[in-house]
């Protein structure tokens, strides 16, 4: 059995508990929280739910420590920490920073015997695997992600840290126009602001100020700076009405030539359509914290990404089934 715990108990986290339950070999050991324990109640019959105070006396305890933090603040510090004292994956999806994430993480890791992944989950994760092997089997060609339409959890967790908002969340949109180009394939040349627009759903704390709201959230560097950004203040009544669900989705698509002169011309794409993003990118975390753990087990340890991992590793069959069932 893979023995796994989760830090934090938020919409990640909940969606991590449900793909333990859908795995056989994955058994939830922990729940780790900074809020009152005896406030948080899991889903898991028998799962301790334990004050992150106390998460080093489980360290012997757990194959995999499953973080479940928000990429703002919360990753960049728990990741490195933790790995000091576990096995570790997150979701980091601050793309700029990743290199710099990568690093702090790959450093604590190898010091302490440990093996660590970061920026798991669709995207970072799939998309960037659908990246990687559409460059390397169209060389000559283009890439183009379009993200939506959809609730991105990092960026709506960049809204709700802004000062003066009580909630919020951001919907990503693809510009129909530039999708439809690639499509065809015009291979346009896109920038940030051409491929996607931001739409944001603000509840603003009473007496809140609303125009420094909005242009803390416009000007935000690496989140809406890049973007045409709408924000929209709305009432409570009216966000929990029609902003409750986590739908997202995309499109990655590589468009290329081959032959002696060029003359054919290919468009690899691949999609996504998620009722759910937390619970979805829960679902690549678990199938990855498996594949770290073999590693580990192997004497693998420092910092890997979805392009350090083998697929086979993330699968519960053997190497025998695989090769009958799917291959």
């Amino acid at each position: 059995m893979l023995k796994l715990g989760i830090m934090g108990y938020g919409n990640l986290a909940k969606g991590v508990e449900c793909a333990i339950k859908q795995n056989p070999d994955c058994e939830l050991k922990a729940v780790f929280t900074r809020r009152d324990p005896e406030q948080v109640k899991v889903r898991t019959e028998g799962v301790p739910v334990v004050s992150v105070d106390n998460i080093c006396d489980y360290k012997d305890e757990i194959d995999v420590l499953v973080i479940c933090g928000g990429s703002a603040t919360d990753l960049p510090k728990q990741t490195p920490e933790l790995a000091k004292y576990f096995n570790v994956i997150d979701s980091f999806d601050t793309h700029a920073t990743i290199p710099e994430h990568f690093a702090k993480v790959d450093a604590v890791a190898k010091e302490n015997g440990h093996i660590a992944m970061i920026s798991c989950g669709w995207d970072p994760g799939m998309f960037s695997l659908m990246r990687l092997y559409g460059n390397c089997v169209l060389p000559e060609g283009k890439d183009y992600t379009f993200w939506g339409k959809g609730v991105s959890q990092g960026h709506s967790d960049a809204i709700r840290r802004v000062e003066g908002v009580k909630n919020g969340k951001q919907y990503t949109i693809p510009v129909p126009e530039a999708l439809e180009a690639v499509r065809n394939g015009e291979d346009p040349e896109l920038t940030t602001r051409q491929k996607h627009t931001r739409e944001c759903f603000v509840v603003a704390k009473e007496g809140a100020d609303l125009k420094k709201i909005e242009n803390d959230i416009k000007t935000m560097p690496n989140y809406f700076a890049d973007y045409d950004t709408t924000v929209h203040f709305i009432s409570e009544e009216e966000f929990n009405a029609n902003h409750a669900g986590i739908p997202h989705g995309g499109f990655v698509l590589r468009s290329g030539v081959t032959g002696w002169d060029k003359e054919n011309k290919h468009i690899i794409e691949y999609s996504l359509k998620l009722d759910s993003n937390p619970e979805f990118t829960s679902s690549v975390l678990v199938a990855y914290a498996r594949a770290i753990n073999r590693l580990h087990n192997e004497g693998v340890n420092g910092c890997k990404t979805v392009f350090d991992i083998a697929p086979a590793y993330l699968s519960p069959l053997s190497d025998e089934e695989l090769r009958a069932h799917l291959l």
